[in-house]
């Protein structure tokens, strides 16, 4: 794993809730890393901070303490404008609720991401058809999100956050809503868009399967990550390389 090229680091994360006695600490100087191409499965309790870090590491909340280098680019030290170009051409967010637009079409929800970084409607609509057609879902361009079933508006969704080719896709229960056959199609999807564009992934699930399908899989317990070997038993990685 060391040979091949860091795509995002995160170091000695922290994230707190509250002040003083009350204070929740939910992150406690956790340290990863994400290496391109690799698949990466986040697992623990419901509760834990498995959300809480996906949303650090995609910029949507800001840590207590420590920082967030895509690429050695310091997330948290550029301008908000700079940061939310970053986020919306390199990061793409799929969550356990697909989060479609209901009044559009499945077309117009994937050129979303396209329409806020300004590109033109030629061209966006273009890259958004070809990703559509990648899914599964060129028959379903002009269906809305209340027309289609539950695995389509998660390919929808898995669509709109690869439109941009971003370099690191960021998913929270992409299955958990699905029921097994509608979620094992979602995991090869993920699995087969993984290999032909080369995007890091990071996935928190609860789904056994999902985390075994990845290069890694690492629970979060006690604010920090831990290995979970592939024979069941668990190790925590120093802290001087991360996880």
């Amino acid at each position: 794993m060391s040979s091949r090229e860091v795509l995002l680091r995160a170091e000695q994360i922290s994230k707190s809730y509250g002040e003083g006695a009350q204070a929740i600490h939910v992150l406690k100087n956790l340290d990863l890393t994400l290496h391109r191409t690799e698949r990466v499965a986040i697992v623990g309790e419901s509760g834990i901070g498995k959300s809480t870090l996906l949303h650090i590491l995609g910029t949507l909340d800001q840590p207590t303490s420590g920082k967030v280098q895509l690429e050695g680019v310091d997330f948290f030290a550029l301008p908000e404008p700079e940061l939310a170009v970053l986020r919306n051409r390199e990061i793409g967010f799929i969550f356990q609720f697909h989060h479609l637009l209901p009044d559009f079409t499945a077309l117009e929800n994937v050129m979303m991401p396209g329409m806020v970084a300004g590109l033109g409607w030629g061209e966006v609509r273009g890259q958004a058809e070809e990703i559509l057609q990648r899914v599964g879902l060129s028959e379903r361009l002009t269906h809305r999100p209340g027309e289609l079933s539950g695995g389509e508006r998660q390919r929808v969704a898995v669509a709109r956050a690869l439109v941009l080719h971003p370099r690191l896709i960021l998913a929270d229960e992409p299955t958990g809503n699905l029921d097994p056959q509608t979620g094992e199609s979602v995991l090869q999807l993920l699995l087969t868009l993984n290999t032909e564009m080369g995007i890091t992934m990071a996935i928190v699930t609860h789904s056994e399967k999902l985390a075994e399908a990845m290069d890694r899989t690492l629970r979060l317990v006690g604010g920090k990550l831990v290995v979970v070997e592939r024979s069941g038993s668990e190790a925590e990685k120093s802290s001087e390389s991360g996880v």
